[in-house]
């Protein structure tokens, strides 16, 4: 059996689940490694060094080792530099790392992805548009995942896009040229999608709902708990 060792890896706290009476089964999301699971032994005890350090949002330095499917953390210090998230970014980032929960595979390692979700923090610190952070995070995950939207041609014709027009989106083929018919996008707001610009109003609101319908495509009968609270708090 294949013995798993790390030594100081940045790090983030995706999720904890208490385990037994003093310890906790934490979900991390990993530069080099991936999404992994952990046991923290004793985490929960008043004394623990991990007491107080296993926290959401905040970079860390990880170390740990196994030779199981859940390995054993053995070290975990503050790596600084990243503001507090608060209000409405809280949530926000709650919503990150549920994404990242259902939709990433263990020790499947994103080194981009992990900087898209440490720079997606950072803008949420400090109260950038949220609803731009979180639509560009949603597409560079369908992208590091294997399913980047197709969205400057037409799936049908090749032809590049036109801002124009309006067009149905196929989940698994891309745009078609619409004839008028309900839940079609703007031909502009699937380029500004490609760009990751999400300033014109139209964009903002048609981006959300693409974006949403890939997703539940990927992820089956799961559901997004935070998706629903964002939903009532603001339209993000």
């Amino acid at each position: 059996m294949t013995r798993r060792r790390a030594v100081h890896e940045p790090g983030y706290v995706l999720h904890t689940y208490p385990y037994k009476e003093t310890s906790l089964i934490v979900e991390l999301f990993t530069r080099q490694h991936g999404r992994v699971g952990l046991l923290a032994k004793g985490a929960r005890r008043p004394r623990s060094a991990l007491r107080g350090v296993l926290l959401a949002f905040h970079p860390l330095h990880l170390s740990w080792s196994g030779s199981a499917e859940l390995g054993t953390l053995v070290a975990a210090d503050w790596a600084g530099g990243q503001p507090a998230l608060s209000g409405i970014g809280v949530m926000c980032g709650f919503y990150l790392n549920e994404l990242l929960l259902r939709l990433l595979p263990r020790e499947d390692p994103h080194e981009r992805l992990f900087a898209v979700y440490a720079a997606s923090l950072a803008q949420l610190a400090a109260a950038s548009d949220r609803a731009a952070v979180l639509r560009c995070f949603e597409h560079r995950l369908l992208d590091e995942l294997g399913y980047a939207p197709l969205l400057v041609r037409d799936a049908a014709s090749g032809a590049p896009v036109d801002p124009g027009r309006r067009y149905e989106y196929d989940p698994e083929r891309g745009p078609l040229a619409a004839n008028g018919s309900a839940g079609a996008v703007d031909g502009q707001t699937l380029l500004d999608i490609a760009r990751d610009e999400y300033s014109r109003e139209t964009t903002r609101e048609e981006a959300r709902q693409l974006l949403r319908a890939l997703i539940a495509c990927r992820l089956g009968s799961q559901v997004l708990h935070t998706r629903a609270v964002l939903a009532e708090l603001q339209d993000l």
